[in-house]
């Protein structure tokens, strides 16, 4: 059995609060969850309710892909993983990343998945 690690909608919440970080404008430290993504959408939504739409529409987004993984990892993504890459190991940690587009990537095997 494996051991798998896996919190993609975290993932995006840090990188969101580490590009508020880097424009020298950071999220308050007290900031929820709700509140970041909020913030984030609300940096290009006409309105306060696009943006709720946007952050609902967007986790709902990253969890799905969450649940694909997790329902396909030992049929689908665990043989791809080991013929890619020749990791043998029974520990993963999928991360949602953004370089130049999204991906997860799995960090034991260096696995990427573009997204």
């Amino acid at each position: 059995m494996s051991d798998i690690q896996m919190d993609l909608y975290s993932d995006w919440l840090t990188t969101v609060k580490e590009i508020f970080r880097g424009s020298g404008h950071p999220l308050p430290e007290h900031v929820d969850d709700k509140e970041t993504a909020l913030a984030y959408f609300m940096q290009t939504a006409k309105t306060e309710h696009e943006a709720e739409q946007q952050c609902a529409s967007n986790k709902e987004r990253i969890i799905g892909l969450q649940k694909v993984i997790a329902d396909n990892f030992e049929a689908v993504i665990l043989p791809d993983i080991r013929s890619r890459t020749g990791y043998l190991g029974d520990r993963f940690s999928f991360k949602w990343v953004y370089n130049k587009g999204e991906h997860i990537i799995e960090e034991y095997s260096s696995y990427r998945i573009p997204l």
